[in-house]
């Protein structure tokens, strides 16, 4: 059996690591550069880098700072933000980087993440989500909504649906962010990752709303998470990756120990 991931995840925003709530009202956490030399010190599986702004402000990706970032971690390092074509995902695999992460521009012009993987192959290709509970969807049949722009702009594109032809057109895993869960600390939702794991083979990333041990596990059992990333309790915590590894694994879930 393949083992679970921790993934810590690097919110840019003009240069800084920021954390938001339910995606707005960012506070700074950090540099990017500090945090993920710690982040591989301290036994993450993989990290993300995202530059939460460059597609709503109609900007590239900042190279440069993912550039920086790349020299200082030895594990799979995800890059995404404002990539728009085949040679974004060229620019960005330069980096350093293993994977390029696209959300908005694959909602426009599906046929991106198509492109991306017969030039680089399907593992290089992250399919990025934020989704939003549909808020009058009946109990028993809960919907999500994409949304771009860092979460600013609603697409009446439905999550399941999308995953699934996400997947067919290229995707090699999917990053599920959950803008209802995300920065709460209150847990994932788990609802939410159950339905996309299910119904995709890829490996899905839950996304959105740790706050504990118990919530990880939650996602990798329950939600059947195939990974699951933190943001909040990792900035703002000490020695919160080998809490979690250590939780897991202590409940059964295959999982690397750090300093593996």
């Amino acid at each position: 059996m393949l083992a679970k991931r921790i993934i810590t995840c690097l919110d840019v925003d003009r240069g800084r690591v920021v954390k938001g709530y339910k995606f707005f009202d960012h506070v700074d956490a950090g540099d990017p550069v500090e945090l993920a030399k710690r982040y591989n010190e301290e036994g993450a599986d993989e990290l993300v880098f995202l530059d939460i702004t460059a597609s709503h402000e109609g900007r590239d990706i900042m190279l440069e700072v993912a550039s920086r970032t790349a020299e200082e971690v030895f594990i799979p390092f995800t890059v995404g933000g404002g990539i728009r074509t085949v040679d974004d995902f060229r620019a960005v695999l330069k980096t350093g980087a293993d994977k390029v992460g696209v959300t908005s521009a694959a909602i426009k012009r599906p046929e991106v993440l198509t492109e991306a993987a017969e030039r680089f192959g399907s593992q290089c290709v992250v399919l990025s989500m934020d989704v939003k509970r549909v808020a009058d969807a009946p109990p028993d049949k809960p919907r999500w909504e994409c949304y771009i722009h860092g979460g600013r702009i609603p697409t009446g594109v439905d999550a399941l649906e999308w995953a699934v032809k996400g997947e067919s057109l290229g995707a090699g895993e999917i990053l599920l962010n959950s803008i209802d869960a995300d920065g709460t600390r209150e847990g994932y939702d788990l609802e939410l990752v159950r339905t996309i794991a299910d119904a995709v083979r890829i490996p899905v990333i839950a996304s959105g709303g740790a706050g504990s041990p118990e919530h990880i596990y939650q996602a990798l059992t329950e939600g059947r998470a195939e990974a699951a990333l933190i943001a909040s309790v990792a900035h703002f915590g000490d020695g919160v990756i080998a809490d979690i590894k250590r939780y897991c694994a202590e409940r059964g879930v295959p999982i690397r120990p750090v300093g593996m």
